[in-house]
């Protein structure tokens, strides 16, 4: 396990999805799936069963129009993170009512423990950043919003 895992090795390049017209947190979290199945070679059902059964306990809406959906799923080597930016913002509950655009969803191994927790801590704590959150949902494509992710973090080291 890494001491200090970096934005660059959590997000690979093909698990960004830019202007997903979704209408429902379950549209999101199927794109979520899917992509995770394509980037990390794990199982698309598995993914979204985990990601579901988290959001059951609480939204993992963080506010200011930004989710981090999180799961445990079998089959992952260390901690990964999707990315989703909405064409509109939806409905998900989050903490403060607002309806979130930004999803970065938190992939970690069934039994990693303080691995997963740093990895969320890592993606909150980068998203507090109004500046960064704005060049986001500016971002002209996947590949933008991974470059800016990456920045955003190598700024506040």
């Amino acid at each position: 396990m890494q001491d200090r895992l970096s934005i660059s090795d959590l997000i690979a390049p093909g698990a960004v999805a830019v202007g997903f017209g979704a209408r429902t947190a379950r549209q999101v979290m199927n794109l979520i799936a899917d992509k995770a199945a394509q980037n990390f070679g794990l199982q698309a059902d598995l993914v979204l069963a985990g990601l579901l059964e988290r959001e059951q306990a609480g939204s993992t809406g963080l506010g200011r129009g930004v989710a981090a959906p999180h799961a445990r799923v079998p089959g992952l080597a260390r901690s990964r993170v999707v990315v989703v930016r909405l064409e509109r913002p939806i409905p998900f509950e989050a903490i403060d009512g607002q309806p979130v655009d930004l999803f970065l969803a938190v992939l970690s191994p069934a039994d990693s423990g303080v691995e997963h927790l740093r990895a969320l801590a890592r993606i909150s704590r980068l998203l507090r950043r109004e500046d960064l959150r704005d060049q986001i949902r500016r971002a002209s494509d996947a590949d933008a919003v991974r470059f800016l992710l990456v920045q955003g973090e190598a700024a506040a080291a």
